[in-house]
């Protein structure tokens, strides 16, 4: 795996790094929860039906407190809990909000229980928290998120794409 690491370019108080592994993968640096937060809010507007942003990182790393964030972006106006028991949450708002917490899955065969594809090919927008787990059932085309801790309230956000589309989106977003 060849990985091409670009230099580094602040951009509106963030690093932004490109390399490519396969695609290009761009990270950003937050300092907050409320930086976190906005980011995930400017997301939730930028998406369309069909999307689906997979998520991974550690516990405690922020992957619910973003789909808060990105589910007010969708104008969702219930509160946004993580599913950690009952797999999926669905939310009404500008587009449907189906959000997936993977975590206790025990075979990914379990995602047919709940009729995942409906889900994943449907008019919503879909975000999986713990997407590693299910990564055999996910759709070719998907934006990927990695949150990491790298201190007390800070975070590095990576996301990689899988087509131009998901480019555009995190550039869009990022204004770069």
């Amino acid at each position: 795996m060849n990985v091409i690491e670009k230099p580094w370019k602040t951009i509106r108080r963030h690093q932004i790094k490109s390399c490519e592994v396969g695609a290009i993968m761009i990270c950003i640096d937050i300092l907050n929860q409320e930086e976190l937060e906005n980011l995930a809010k400017r997301l939730g507007k930028l998406v369309g039906a069909g999307d689906i942003l997979c998520m991974t990182g550690d516990l405690g790393a922020g992957k619910t407190t973003f789909t808060q964030a990105f589910a007010s972006g969708l104008e969702v106006e219930e509160y946004v809990t993580s599913p950690t028991f009952t797999l999926i949450q669905e939310y009404d708002g500008r587009l449907p909000l189906y959000h997936f917490d993977v975590y206790r899955i025990n075979h990914v065969s379990e995602m047919e229980d709940i009729g995942y594809e409906e889900y994943f090919y449907g008019e919503g927008v879909c975000v999986i928290e713990w997407a590693s787990l299910i990564e055999e059932v996910l759709p070719k085309d998907r934006l990927w998120m990695e949150i990491k801790v790298t201190g007390v309230e800070s975070r590095r956000i990576c996301f990689d794409f899988t087509n131009e589309y998901y480019e555009g989106m995190i550039k869009e977003l990022l204004a770069i």
